[in-house]
């Protein structure tokens, strides 16, 4: 099973977006995003958002 931030990176980088494009679409900071990779946050909602994100893009 793929962990939440190795999905979003992968498809982040699928779609050619960087950290900082990726956050502005999702609706997030881009602090956010960073600790989602780093594994530090642990807010299931804002991770639910960046990864609809993904999806619809």
């Amino acid at each position: 099973m793929i962990a939440l931030a190795d999905f979003v990176k992968q498809k982040r980088k699928e779609v050619n977006l960087t950290q900082e494009a990726f956050a502005e679409r999702a609706g997030v900071a881009l602090t956010v995003v960073r600790k989602n990779r780093t594994r530090q946050r642990k807010s299931r909602r804002r991770s639910t958002k960046c990864s609809k994100c993904l999806v619809t893009s």
